[in-house]
């Protein structure tokens, strides 16, 4: 009996002689020729089906002749790895049938009986996935003919104990039989539950002896009670194909209740599904009075699963229960197949894991060192007064417009403060790391305290590349959520011209693209300026700022050197003049005043600010950094030649680098002709504030714990100097940064005496670190510069990328610099996609276009982490802390606990179990320690971004079908790869050469693995 029914060739003759209808079929055969022929005789479609096994494998749909033979040698060659036979047949296809089959009982008396029906039409691959009983919608006399054909053909063949006979039932509702399965079926937990019998218990106790009257079972008593359906709970993932997934389970949570029952294994928290594993975890059986009933019992129960640390179908499985063809009961075996969308089911976000993922990555790793003993800074903030902000200069701005907002200003007696604690004050102390959440937490309280202040300078310049590169965060989150947080203060950025915020050069499109969008998310004033004082670079933003009818542009002037220095030639107060008319001219709405390295000097500031108020009628605003300590000295001399606004930082983040202290400002105009009008104990007030977070930042100090008079010789500007150290620590140099300062400062001489701000400061920068690292002397490197490696962005300027300097080039050190080197590349023209990215999703195609890198880096973490930005400072930077409980909002009223109980030690592999719970549940994460070393090799893994890398799509069995050297096609296999019931072919994704085979020819991988490299 077991020989007969699993061959399914044997079976279909078995059926033909009961007088059972049967599908046309071919003899079976390994014989691919002879195949072919037969497919001529049965017509297509056709079905190759392997004679042993079942599972769905070894076997394929075939809807015409050309893709016959390719069919039957891979079914075969499925056949033969899984069931050691590559026997395979042809079998007649049906037009989106039903897969209806009927449960069997007989006894070794030649009694039989049928328990009705199962609807398994919803399955892919030929697998089942959703099973119903009894089949819905099925005309009572048909299901009659159905179970009275299943009991036929199992006392036609002597069938004794429990099996399944399968048909298919077509548009007409004429079925057929296809074949019988001698054994316990997965879902054979629907009928359990709508007939009341034990399937399990009756097969067991009938290969004992009993007989059906035994067991007190006849036809006549066994009759069908409500409705049940049944899901498969499996480790694929249906927007991939169904391909299995591998890993181990962090975290298992499984429904109850009524109607709801569980068959699983083994599965819970910890358990690794390796690739040899079959993909289904756990069967979840749902009973209802009724279909609908059921399947409303379904959809709660699988919304209540959670499993994580392996994908599963859940979300395809919750997609298809809220099908409406299917709640009604309208099934076919085509219903996947022409439901796309079921694929693409939104998944859950898992945000729970993710979070407790990274926080376990940094407790292991310390990236940033052990976790120092913090005050919350969340303590330290001001009472917040209760109802809405005071209006403040965003409803000003509204109701003038950009030049009546500049007017008032210019006419205003009290001094304007912008204060650019949330931007320039951290770029220049902390390497600008200060993150979102921090910036949050005390905006809500500037706006109720300071409503005065006339802008807050929040975004753009390094803070956008920062958030992406090194924070994990999307700028353009963080500028829609301050905006909110502060509705009444005007909202300030640095534009760097035509490299919006990059470092190079973009076509104007970009640069109208990104103001726009700033302006829409809440930018309200847009300070402009470009790295050489080039107007015409600076002419697209401000043309861009002012199209928007409502932002104000503020132009910059980058001041450097000593204008009141008589010795000066190059930057005098006639160079600052004339660039200031041509500033007027393009279109300005404030003039200013950016003095990055705190240059200007007392006397020099009231020069410049005395002819600037004389010549033009703009407001002027002042810009400096404290670096050598005396630039309140040059505010009060600025303010008392007729400066419109100043620059200042809350002063626990003042000072040095930083601007000076808004405290000392305030304080130093009080009770004059020129007062503030800001509340000196509301500013003290958020001092404490900034000094806890401050310490949560002391890996990126910038390491000047005083001011230093060595800026008048370097004069590097003061947002780069934090970063410059950064940089200099990473190199190893950190021990000779008074080199570097001597060497920036040969540098600029070396490059013409350049306006130093970002980007040309960056080029000083790197040349000044490559000289240093390399042991160069200037005079050497300035003499014969074609001998040495030149840093890219320093040759990128040399070629005019950013301009022409205000001094002209050096010559000849420039022509020898750039002797035999590649033409500079013209500014890179939009594309098609470029351009209907912007229109579809601006602020994602603008990430991408300004800095790809960082941003493919954000969208990983994110994948992987996802949004970190929730996390506290204290536990992003240094992880978790034993005995500590911490909190997390993801939403409101949405909160995870998390605690950790211990860390592991290292094994073989360098992995630590971090274990921790989540919600009270006890969760056990993996993570490489980064310092352990390990004795087993790791695999390379493919880089997405190389066309020619081919990489495993998932965990399983690669079997090479290249060798190196080979010439391949685009679309040619290259590779099989076999995992949990599923056999798939690899492709190349172009033409070319095999030169390098990553794997052994048959080899375990992982996905992502590398397999092939194809040029």
């Amino acid at each position: 009996i077991l020989e007969l029914t699993g061959n399914k060739a044997r079976a279909v003759a078995a059926a033909r002689e009961a007088g059972v209808p049967v599908l046309g079929s071919s003899a079976p055969s390994t014989d691919v020729d002879e195949l072919v022929r037969a497919a001529d005789d049965i017509g297509f479609p056709v079905f190759v089906k392997a004679v042993a096994g079942g599972g769905g494998r070894g076997m394929r749909r075939v809807e015409e002749p050309g893709r016959l033979r390719e069919a039957v040698e891979a079914a075969s060659r499925e056949a033969a790895s899984a069931f050691g036979d590559p026997t395979v047949f042809l079998e007649k296809a049906v037009v989106e049938p039903r897969h209806i089959e009927v449960q069997i009982l007989a006894d070794g008396e030649g009694n039989v009986i049928h328990l009705y029906e199962r609807d398994c039409s919803v399955q892919r691959r030929h697998q089942k996935v959703i099973e119903l009983a009894p089949a819905p919608n099925l005309d009572p006399e048909l299901r009659d003919r159905i179970c009275a054909d299943a009991v036929r053909f199992a006392r036609r063949i002597g069938y004794r104990n429990a099996g399944t006979v399968e048909f298919l039932l077509d548009r007409d509702g004429n079925h057929v039989f296809i074949e019988m399965n001698p054994r316990i079926q997965v879902e054979h937990t629907v009928t359990e539950e709508v007939t009341d019998v034990d399937l399990v218990q009756a097969q067991l106790r009938i290969a004992a002896g009993e007989t059906l009257a035994d067991l007190g079972l006849t036809q006549d008593t066994v009759t069908l009670r409500g409705a049940a359906l049944q899901c498969r709970i499996t480790t694929e993932d249906p927007a991939n194909g169904f391909r299995p997934d591998t890993g181990r389970i962090s975290a298992y949570r499984s429904p109850g209740g009524s109607g709801i029952r569980l068959d699983g294994g083994t599965t819970h928290a910890g358990t690794e599904i390796s690739a040899h594993f079959d993909s289904m975890l756990v069967k979840l059986t749902c009973r209802g009075r009724d279909f609908a009933a059921a399947v409303g019992r379904a959809r709660r129960a699988v919304a209540e699963f959670r499993i994580r640390g392996v994908a599963t179908n859940i979300p395809f499985l919750q997609a298809v229960l809220d099908d409406p063809d299917f709640r009604a009961g309208r099934v076919t075996t085509s219903f996947i197949e022409q439901r796309p969308q079921l694929l693409t089911a939104r998944h859950s976000a898992d945000r729970g894991t993710k979070l407790l993922t990274y926080l376990a990555d940094v407790t292991v790793n310390k990236p940033h060192g052990e976790r120092p003993e913090l005050i919350d800074p969340l303590t330290k903030l001001p009472p917040l007064p209760a109802g809405r902000p005071p209006v403040g200069s965003r409803q000003r701005l509204a109701e003038l417009g950009p030049e009546g907002f500049a007017r008032w200003l210019r006419d205003s007696p009290a001094t304007g403060v912008t204060d650019t604690t949330f931007r320039d004050a951290h770029q220049s102390l902390l390497a600008t790391r200060v993150r979102t959440k921090d910036l949050l937490a005390v905006a809500p309280a500037v706006a109720h305290t300071l409503p005065g202040l006339l802008s807050l300078e929040c975004w753009g310049g390094a803070t956008y590349d920062v958030a992406l590169r090194f924070l994990a965060e999307d700028p353009w989150e963080r500028l829609a959520a301050l905006r909110e947080a502060v509705p009444n203060i005007c909202l300030q950025m640095l534009l760097r011209g035509r490299n919006t915020v990059g470092y190079t050069p973009y076509p104007t499109e970009v640069t109208d693209a990104f103001v726009q969008e700033a302006a829409a998310t809440g930018i309200d004033v847009f300070r402009i300026f470009d790295a050489l004082n080039d107007v015409d670079q600076m002419r697209p933003a401000i043309d861009a700022v002012r199209e928007t009818g409502t932002a104000v542009a503020e132009v910059a002037l980058c001041y450097t050197a000593d204008l009141s220095d008589p010795s000066e030639r190059l930057y005098t107060l006639d160079y600052y003049l004339r660039l200031a008319e041509r500033i007027v001219e393009a279109g300005a709405h404030v003039l200013a005043v950016k003095d990055m390295a705190g240059l200007l000097r007392a006397p020099a500031a009231a020069t410049l600010v005395s002819a600037l108020r004389r010549e033009f009628d703009l407001p002027v605003h002042l810009h400096t950094h404290d670096t050598a300590g005396g630039q309140l000295a040059t505010y009060l001399a600025a303010i008392q030649a007729g400066a419109d606004a100043v620059d200042g930082a809350v002063a626990s983040m003042a000072g040095t680098t930083s601007q000076p202290s808004l405290s000392a400002i305030v304080a130093a105009t009080d009770h004059s002709e020129r007062p503030t009008g800001l509340d000196l104990q509301a500013v003290g007030d958020l001092e404490p504030y900034w000094e806890s977070v401050r310490k949560v930042y002391a890996p990126f100090e910038a390491g000047l714990a005083s001011p230093t008079g060595r800026v008048y010789h370097h004069e590097i500007p003061g947002g780069q100097l934090s970063n410059l150290r950064t940089q200099a620590i990473a190199l190893g140099l950190g021990d000779r940064f008074e080199d570097i300062e001597a060497m920036y400062a040969a540098a600029d001489r070396m490059l013409g005496r350049l306006v130093k701000v970002t980007p040309s400061s960056k080029v000083v920068g790197d040349l000044a670190l490559h000289l240093v690292g390399a042991g160069v002397a200037p005079a050497d490197f300035e003499a014969e510069p074609g001998r040495f490696d030149i840093p890219d962005s320093v040759v990128g300027f040399l070629r005019g990328e950013l301009g022409t300097p205000p001094g002209g080039w050096p010559e000849p050190f420039r022509s020898k610099a750039l002797r035999g080197r590649a033409e500079p590349k013209p500014v890179a023209e939009l594309t098609a996609d470029d351009r209907a990215g912007l229109a579809k999703d601006r602020r994602a195609t603008l990430n991408r276009l300004l800095f790809p890198g960082p941003t493919r880096e954000f969208e990983t973490h994110r994948g992987s982490f996802g949004d970190t930005s929730v996390l506290d400072s204290k536990a992003f930077f240094y992880g978790l802390r034993p005995g500590k409980e911490y909190a997390v909002d993801l939403d409101p009223g949405v909160r995870l606990l998390i605690d950790l109980q211990a860390v592991g030690e290292a094994d073989e592999r360098g992995m630590r179990t971090v274990m921790a719970t989540l919600n009270g549940q006890l969760r056990p994460i993996q993570v490489r320690d980064r310092a352990a070393a390990s004795d087993v090799p790791v695999t390379e893994k493919a880089d997405r971004s190389d066309p020619g890398h081919v990489a495993a799509p998932f965990a399983g069995v690669v079997t090479l079908a290249v060798a190196e050297g080979d010439e391949v096609a685009a679309g040619a296999t290259v590779a099989t790869i076999e995992a949990m019931k599923m056999e798939a072919a690899i492709t190349s994704p172009r033409a070319g050469r095999v030169t390098r085979l990553a794997i052994n020819r048959i080899q375990q991988v992982e996905g992502g693995d590398l397999l092939v490299h194809i040029v």
